[in-house]
């Protein structure tokens, strides 16, 4: 495969020192959490084509795998993908620890370096560009992990760290012992606790925020009704804005994008990532599907481009719905939800 051309990649914006396409791809549907996952040729064409279309931010995680009895599946998949324009891209994979640290974080290192071995082997390379810790563990101390991840960056084994579903005084802990690149939580516009204190203090210390579930598990695309069944292990039964009753009662959100994106010529979906691009420049969404023509819908929003004007309105629109189902922006591996939100980034 042929390396894109410099003309032809998206627009970009930095993750710290990390500089990536704007619109990013979640690749944790490759392997589950969507019902069945499609075929391994089909999903490394859909990689291969979203980095065609000018892609170069690439989401994964040692967890994610085929109904959990698999993990490094999607690390795997994705690391074939993009094997042959790996130096071309940025390819972030999270840690996740399995309880094999006693409290206090004793042999913490030797144990994040057991895990990053295995991803680096499952991805093809000898480097992880942004390496997240996938949830704080309350009884390891987030600020060893940090000072683990410093020596990781010195080596050069990772070029950046980054946190997942934390809040503002865990990201100041952190980014206090090795400087944080990413924060990759939660963020939608059904899912706005961020803009309180994560989106502040990343920009002020040149953080980026990477937002998985930006179009709210597609609840904001308008194609989900009432009557969608999620089968399998689709962990969209479990969203809280999914249920039955919160379809119904947060129609009017969807509405109010519907109509944006009439105006504009343009998809729900392209309008929600439009918006968040707009209103903020550290933000880059790493919106997740399994289905090549979304993604490349996904992607497509980098040409939507709101107005001033256009903004405001959409977001005065949305100032008077309220939302109904929240989920927050905050989990740990204790936090009973983990068990569902590791399984949705």
């Amino acid at each position: 495969m042929q390396n894109i051309k410099e003309d032809d990649y998206l627009k970009t914006r930095k993750l710290r020192e990390l500089v990536v396409s704007e619109i990013g791809m979640g690749c944790m549907g490759f392997s589950h959490g969507y019902g069945t996952a499609p075929e391994r040729k089909y999903s490394i064409q859909a990689i291969r084509e979203a980095y065609a279309y000018g892609c170069t931010f690439f989401d994964t995680a040692e967890s994610y795998g085929i109904q959990q009895f698999y993990p490094g599946h999607n690390e795997q998949l994705v690391g074939e993908a993009v094997e042959p324009f790996r130096s071309q891209i940025i390819l972030a994979t999270k840690l996740h620890f399995h309880g094999e640290i006693p409290p206090n974080g004793a042999g913490l290192e030797t144990v994040v370096r057991q895990h990053l071995g295995k991803s680096l082997r499952n991805l093809r390379s000898d480097y992880v560009d942004l390496y997240y810790l996938h949830r704080v563990n309350e009884d390891v101390p987030l600020q060893e992990v940090a000072a683990v991840m410093g020596k990781l960056i010195q080596e050069g084994t990772i070029r950046a760290w980054g946190l997942s579903q934390v809040s503002a005084s865990m990201l100041q802990q952190a980014d206090a012992v090795t400087p944080v690149s990413a924060v990759q939580n939660i963020y939608s516009m059904v899912e706005r606790s961020c803009e309180e204190h994560i989106f502040p203090y990343c920009l002020e210390h040149g953080i980026g925020v990477v937002p998985f579930s930006p179009i709210a598990s597609g609840l904001l695309s308008g194609k989900i009704t009432r009557n969608t069944v999620f089968a399998g292990d689709d962990v969209r039964k479990f969203v809280p804005q999914l249920s039955k009753e919160n379809l119904t009662a947060n129609q009017p959100i969807v509405d109010v994008v519907g109509r944006c994106a009439g105006e504009k010529k343009a998809t729900n979906a392209q309008i929600v990532l439009a918006w968040m691009l707009h209103k903020y420049p550290n933000v880059v969404p790493i919106p997740g599907s399994k289905n090549r023509e979304r993604i490349l819908e996904n992607l497509k929003a980098s040409e939507v481009e709101l107005t001033e004007a256009e903004f405001a309105a959409l977001e005065q629109a949305l100032q008077t719905c309220k939302v109904y189902g929240h989920r927050g922006h905050v989990e740990t591996e204790q936090n009973p939800t983990f068990a569902f939100s590791k399984q949705n980034r």
